[in-house]
């Protein structure tokens, strides 16, 4: 039988390609399993690097008179942006990779919480900077809330753990806080901060109820050698060059020979809008990001209802004509036909809480799991995660500074 295979193989085109290759095995061979013994070495040189780093979770606890702007969150952003590994050695002997964030809002048993979670190295910075924008905040190294949960079906159900991605290509911004008015400095009763629905939800959750999200950032750069790529990588400006194009591409008016390209040009309203808000985003720091998000309970407190109200936490900031979010990868699935027994949701669900636990997407070991990583500006991500007024969010499960803090810490570091 095997004889009539090769047999078959060796004739026709067929043929002529197995010869092909079987002849060039030499060449192939070597380099794939050079590749491959780069990505396994590669891969452990950096998992050896992040549990060198260590890890702690900050929580900022804000006062009750807070009236910044979500503008110095973006401030206190643009301060978190290093796109620098080292040099070679570094990277390919080390296992140096650029450095990652992860801004949390977390509501356990209705209690809501404000968590950075990042390396040892950088506790101080992050600190610092934060105390330069919010004086009268305070910070807080706590233990991590989520090596906390351990999975186990018997005790709690997972309504749903999944991870985000945009509904538009990256240049295209979502509504941000300028989009809402928050840049400016009217009467705190006509403010709409978008965030405050959000404290809303987490704050109505039960004892035994809990829910987090998560956004992962890493800054955003043209990756080569220095990044750890073999292969270059570009960053996103040519992305937003094509993007601007295809826009003014569309608003072309045909010319009556059609031999001859158009040059007149007549855009919308809503394509000039679009235009500037891309352009604005070129002018914003950029971070590569990563969205996580999960809702689950205690057998007794589950409720259902609460998967929609995580879910819509995150795709609230969606507008027409703008940028938005939806769920990518998740644990659960469409149709019962689909995961039989529940098995590849159970696999799911722990691989997700994992890679949560660990703060891994941008590395090692769930690097770039079930997805990639889009790309998210400053503004944008200070939309999404900033500390919202005192008169505006009221909501009464909110950590907050019982009294008033006349300054900063003094003896932090320099």
């Amino acid at each position: 039988m095997l004889n009539s295979f090769f047999s078959a193989l060796s004739t026709g085109f067929s043929g002529q390609v197995f010869h092909a290759l079987f002849g060039a095995a030499p060449v192939w061979v070597p380099i794939l399993l050079v590749t491959v013994w780069w990505d396994f070495w590669l891969h452990y040189k950096q998992r050896a690097w992040v549990k060198e780093q260590g890890s702690v979770l900050l929580e900022v606890r804000i006062p009750r008179d807070m009236l910044k702007s979500p503008f110095a969150m973006e401030l206190f952003l643009n301060t978190l942006y290093n796109p620098v590994t080292g040099n070679l050695i570094a990277v390919y002997w080390k296992g140096a990779m650029r450095v990652w964030f992860s801004l949390e809002l977390v509501s356990i048993d209705g209690i809501v919480h404000f968590y950075i979670w990042t390396t040892k190295g950088y506790k101080s910075r992050i600190e610092t900077q934060l105390y330069a924008q919010f004086p009268n905040i305070e910070v807080h190294e706590v233990p991590d809330y989520a090596l906390a949960v351990h999975y186990n079906p018997a005790e709690r159900t997972f309504g749903w753990f999944g991870q985000f991605t945009l509904t538009k290509a990256d240049p295209h911004p979502i509504k941000t806080y300028i989009d809402y008015g928050l840049d400016r400095d009217p009467k705190e009763e006509y403010k709409h901060d978008p965030l405050v629905s959000t404290l809303e939800f987490l704050g109505s959750l039960k004892k035994g109820e809990q829910a987090w999200i998560q956004i992962m950032i890493q800054a955003h750069a043209k990756e080569g050698l220095s990044l750890g790529r073999i292969v270059p990588k570009p960053d996103w400006k040519d992305a937003i060059k094509k993007e601007i194009q295809d826009i003014v591409d569309k608003g072309k008016i045909k010319s009556e020979d059609d031999k001859k390209p158009s040059t007149m040009v007549s855009l919308s309203k809503g394509q000039q809008d679009t235009i500037a808000a891309i352009e604005r985003t070129t002018a914003k720091v950029a971070f590569d990001t990563m969205i996580r998000a999960t809702y689950f309970a205690s057998k007794e407190a589950y409720n259902p209802t609460n998967i929609g109200g995580i879910i819509g936490s995150v795709m609230q900031f969606n507008a027409p004509g703008s940028n938005g979010f939806r769920p990518d990868f998740g644990s659960a699935y469409a149709y019962p036909w689909q995961d039989f027994g529940g098995r590849m949701r159970a696999d799911n669900e722990r691989k997700l809480l994992e890679a949560y636990k660990r703060r891994s997407f941008f590395h090692p070991p769930f690097k770039n799991f079930h997805g990639k990583p889009f790309i998210l500006t400053t503004e944008e991500l200070a939309t999404l995660w900033h500390f919202p007024s005192g008169l505006v969010a009221a909501t009464p499960t909110l950590t907050r500074i019982p009294s008033k803090k006349a300054e900063a810490p003094s003896n932090l570091p320099i």
